[in-house]
């Protein structure tokens, strides 16, 4: 029986439902200036959501409920930036920065320079699509000009507004078509959170609040990405044109009043030295912000001054970063310590009284390697002064020679793994030492992680926790051990219940049906990073045929040189990982691959999608494209060969009009396609 159409008094409730809650997250998260209780827009919340369960022809993508989407079908896929997301030169001196002003105003030839001041925040860069003031898509800075789709995750975060009503853009003078680009951050608060639940669940606690940010958005459970709290500030509006508005002030001005969160710890300066100013401001205030900072941005505010002035190679000349000094502490090397990682690599760490630096407290610094000791002519009880490079990573910088107690004593180097007692080696023209035994604990413990981790297998369960236990006591002696694990074996671990054994188990036999790119990732092959991986197995199409491969045949393949051809080589020359080889293809795991197509019709070309097709999602057009050799951008521009156009098709289309560019229907396209295929 057809469920009956809503009558227009619902979808008005509906519709006012969902206005009041878009404008209460805009106070909450995007102002900080809550007008109601948490219980009471939680009363909202399950009205609505009453009312659309009721209604489902009523729900849209954009209502709040719909916050938490589904999962990425694979992981993230790849996508284009419509501009690159350059990276920002660096200023860490008074002087630095006067001289880039210098250049800034000779540049500009005599026009008026005035700089938009903002935080420089701790996180990772994201660019939003909005299309008809709806958010579509959101990817990550990636390498500046290819990111990850990331939209699932995105649409949890409560400052990032799913939709912006078209009357409220035009108060602005924003189009309804537009990207935003900004920041995403962990607040301390919830990074503190996080930790504390890592520690209570026996795992090792996040390094900093931006890893910690960068590692959730790339968690494939939305509901867990939700949990996280984290926070999106805006600090750029664009289109396909470029700018929108003539200066940068006003397009952050702009921004907040269309509902998006800016920070409010800015300013417009006329001179450097208010722009001075409000760095030394800014450095004094960071302990007490509720988020990490490592400097200030500072932008010409006029965008015609900008367009002036241009870019280097890799940024803009118009904008610089001025970067804090490192925190840094005095403290007193008790030991140190020799770590043993999953490719073998061997790195001393200094254990040291404990300190607080920047308002963490730490223990423990990095050495790098035998060389680096060396380097700093370390005794084991001298006092160093330690930093935490970029505000993250501790790191011994210098002796305090004239503080040398009488006792310090030299470290030697081990010539034998503290893990395992094998020999290490050094390779000629290489700094660090290694662990020749694939079978060494330490070097288990690390590849079972790297092995497990998203993006590789992904069995979600097998985390630090559970495979300390199995190594230690024996139950895992290679990868392919974890597929003859039972229950039994599993029950038998400390804090491991029935539901939880049920669930690492169903993991780990759907990890068998994983691409053979990730089973190669998985191996553990020195510089064989994800983007390689996924070339070996486009080439060569199965794991038997990348491992009977030349040098010669490996330096065919896409970014693949002598030193990468060569690390192969020497994996597969060593038994014992032949044989490991083997024990995972008797597990079951998936060895083939069908070697990717190039078509020659398709290859170079580039596709802009838009509006809605008749039979294909935009990502599966997308993908029947790309396995052509097709490429598919945001923006239309003079570079775009073909638009594919379906219906409610918005400004892209007017875009390839004026520009001449071919617009192909759905048919079209498939017409296309076939063609590549002949």
């Amino acid at each position: 029986m057809t469920k009956p159409s809503a009558s227009h008094g619902v979808e008005k409730q509906i519709d006012d439902l969902r206005e009041t809650l878009r404008r209460h997250e805009f106070l909450y998260y995007g102002l900080d200036a809550p007008e109601v209780s948490d219980a009471q827009y939680d009363t909202w919340m399950c009205e609505l959501r009453a009312l659309e369960d009721a209604h489902p022809e009523l729900r849209t993508p954009d209502s709040p409920t719909q916050r938490v989407g589904g999962k990425p079908k694979e992981g993230f896929a790849k996508v284009a930036h419509s501009r690159p997301m350059l990276s920002l030169d660096n200023a860490y001196n008074e002087e630095e920065l006067r001289e880039w002003d210098r250049r800034v105003h000779e540049l500009a030839g005599g026009e008026e320079v005035d700089y938009a001041c903002e935080l420089k925040m701790d996180g990772l860069s994201l660019a939003l699509t909005y299309e008809r003031g709806k958010l579509v898509r959101g990817v990550t800075r990636g390498d500046g000009v290819i990111g990850e789709d990331v939209t699932s995750n995105v649409r949890t975060i409560r400052s990032v507004p799913l939709s912006i009503s078209g009357a409220k853009l035009r108060d602005v003078r924003m189009p309804e078509d537009f990207e935003i680009r900004g920041e995403v951050v962990l607040p301390l608060a919830a990074f503190q959170k996080l930790n504390a639940e890592r520690e209570e669940q026996g795992l090792a606690p996040a390094a900093n609040p931006r890893n910690a940010a960068a590692g959730t958005l790339r968690t494939l459970e939305p509901n867990i990405v939700a949990q996280r709290r984290l926070d999106f500030y805006a600090y750029f509006a664009l289109n396909e044109r470029g700018y929108i508005f003539s200066r940068q002030s006003e397009s952050l001005d702009a921004l907040v009043a269309a509902g998006f969160r800016v920070n409010p710890k800015r300013a417009l300066v006329s001179t450097v030295d208010e722009a001075w100013g409000f760095i030394s401001r800014a450095d004094a205030m960071r302990d007490s912000l509720p988020y990490e900072i490592d400097g200030v941005v500072l932008k010409v505010d006029s965008t015609a001054v900008q367009s002036k002035l241009g870019f280097t190679g890799r940024a803009p000349r118009w904008a610089i970063a001025y970067k804090f000094a490192a925190r840094a502490a005095a403290t007193q090397v008790k030991n140190i310590l020799v770590q043993v990682g999953r490719t073998g690599k061997l790195t001393p760490v200094a254990e040291l009284v404990p300190v607080a630096i920047g308002g963490t407290t730490v223990s423990r610094a990095t050495l790098h390697n035998a060389d680096e000791i060396e380097r700093l002519g370390l005794k084991i009880g001298d006092f160093v002064t330690v930093e935490r490079g970029g505000d993250v990573i501790p790191k011994v910088v210098e002796v305090l020679r004239d503080k040398r107690p009488v006792d310090a004593r030299d470290f030697i180097f081990p010539t034998q793994c503290p893990e395992c007692g094998s020999p290490v080696v050094r390779e000629e023209g290489e700094v660090d030492w290694r662990c020749i035994n694939v079978n060494c604990p330490a070097r288990l413990r690390e590849s079972l992680l790297h092995f497990a981790a998203r993006g590789v297998m992904n069995i979600e369960g097998l985390g630090e926790a559970v495979v300390n236990q199995l190594t230690e006591r024996g139950l895992v002696r290679n990868l392919a051990d974890i597929y003859g694990l039972d229950e039994a074996t599993l029950l038998s671990l400390d804090l491991v219940k029935h539901k939880k054994a049920q669930a690492l188990l169903q993991q780990i036999e759907r990890s068998k049906q994983a691409p053979l790119d990730r089973v190669l990732l998985g191996l553990g092959i020195r510089f064989v990073g994800e983007r390689t991986a996924q070339f070996l197995a486009d080439a060569f199409g199965s794991m038997d045929r990348v491992m009977e491969a030349s040098a010669e045949d490996l330096e065919h393949v896409q970014e693949i040189g002598p030193r990468i051809s060569a690390a192969i080589l020497e994996f597969f020359a060593v038994p014992g990982n032949r044989e490991l080889v083997e024990k995972l293809r008797a597990a079951g795991l998936n060895f083939a691959a069908e070697k990717k197509k190039i078509s020659s019709t398709l290859n170079g070309l580039t596709f802009v999608l838009t509006g809605t097709l008749p039979s294909l999602t935009r990502e599966e057009a997308k993908e029947r494209i790309e396995s052509e050799g097709g490429n598919v951008t945001g923006s239309v521009s003079k570079k775009t060969n073909y638009v594919v156009a379906g219906a409610e098709a918005g400004s892209k289309l007017d875009t390839a009009h004026k520009l001449s560019v071919p617009v192909l229907d759905e048919p079209g396209l498939l017409r296309l396609l076939e063609r590549g295929k002949r």
